[in-house]
């Protein structure tokens, strides 16, 4: 059974006698799987060139969520230094954070610049997704809430699912929504697996799914970005069971304390769970000790099943090839963005297709650049005269 988190003091505790594990939405690894909610309208092949780069609306503002108009920031300008991490004020990034960055840059940033901005098409879709997620994850083990105060109880949280997910997955073969988290390229990457599972000849085997508003596959840009995304998971689950990952560098990038005492609701399901622990650094050294000593392979396989929304029908199972050189290049890539050593890009006007479905595409400075974000073009200027 898995714990999930209510960063609220009163949460109403399920009574159960079977082992608990525990979900982490709250601890800051909630993370967005669903395709839907960066092709929302389904666009069929015959419509990717429909829309232009050059064909920017008028408006730089966007309506909220109480109609109320909201002010995008404008690119980095003149004096400012600052990377986007700083910027940002982010310690770490998700893994969808960077498969959404290889969709379209320039939208990633603008859902960070209004983060509550979400059009209630897009968000009914999502909810539907996470709602079949959550009944897949059921499927598994129950849920058991567990009230948090602190960031430090939240990952403490994050740990014991760790913690009760791997004898889980050795001795039952399978589990659901495991917590991954690694430092790359300088960066803290964090994400949540949608299962693991060991195949009849015992390789370990990554499943995504992906739900879908309509019965259709996606298009191949958005099966790209998708392909990066389990790779990505690939990747940091590899180099966590192959000790790789370091409690120095996740105290680094998190600011978390270790010393700081788990609050009680924590603290006794640790205890119920069979852990002797009294702060967050205990838990961390058990975890660190349990990725690198319990002979956890791998991940062999990766597979993205898509499902209609509606029927649950599944619409296709495909293989990703993990193409190690591949990932670390487009990595690379999104990293040189964050860590300030570029600006920011949109699409390319082969995908100019991509705007029909962004919230952002009547204020975009990528599109009112024609592919040049503006914050570039402003020294041009100056130079021409």
């Amino acid at each position: 059974m898995l714990l999930s988190l209510c960063p609220v003091q009163s949460c109403a505790m399920a009574e159960t006698e079977e082992e608990e594990m525990v979900s982490a939405e709250a601890s800051g690894f909630s993370d967005v799987s669903d395709s839907e909610f960066l092709e929302i309208l389904d666009l069929d092949d015959s419509q990717e060139s429909s829309a232009s780069l050059s064909n920017p609306g008028p408006s730089s503002e966007l309506p909220g969520k109480d109609g109320k108009l909201i002010s995008l920031p404008k690119g980095r300008r003149g004096l400012d230094v600052s990377s986007p991490m700083e910027r940002f004020h982010l310690n770490y990034l998700y893994v969808t954070d960077l498969s959404t960055q290889n969709w379209c840059e320039q939208q990633m940033i603008y859902g960070k610049e209004v983060p509550d901005f979400l059009v209630p098409e897009k968000a009914a879709v999502l909810d539907t997704g996470a709602s079949i997620h959550l009944a897949r994850e059921l499927e598994v083990h129950d849920l058991r809430t567990v009230p948090i105060t602190t960031k430090e109880d939240a990952w403490a949280v994050k740990f014991l699912n760790v913690l009760l997910m791997i004898p889980t997955l050795q001795s039952e073969g399978r589990i659901r929504e495991f917590p991954v988290f690694g430092e790359v390229d300088g960066v803290l990457l964090v994400g949540v697996i949608d299962e693991l599972h060991y195949t009849a000849k015992g390789e370990l085997e990554l499943v995504e799914l992906k739900t879908r508003r309509r019965p259709v596959l996606p298009l191949e840009a958005q099966k790209n970005k998708d392909y990066f995304q389990v790779s990505l998971y690939k990747y940091i689950f590899d180099a966590m069971v192959q000790g790789k990952v370091t409690t120095a560098s996740l105290i680094h990038h998190t600011k978390l304390h270790p010393e700081k005492p788990l609050g009680p609701s924590v603290l006794r399901h640790a205890q119920q769970g069979g852990f002797s622990v009294k702060s967050l650094g205990d838990l961390m050294k058990l975890v660190f000790l349990s990725l690198t000593l319990s002979d956890l392979p791998v991940i062999d396989i990766l597979k993205i099943e898509y499902i209609h929304q509606e029927t649950a029908t599944v619409l296709a199972t495909e293989v990703v090839a993990f193409e190690e050189k591949e990932v670390r290049g487009k990595v690379q890539h999104c990293m040189a963005y964050w860590m300030g050593h570029r600006e920011p890009q949109g699409v390319d006007i082969e995908e100019a297709w991509k705007c029909r479905t962004c919230n952002y595409a009547d204020i975009c400075e990528w599109r009112q650049g024609g592919g040049v974000h503006s914050s570039t073009l402003e020294p041009q200027a100056k130079k021409a005269k």
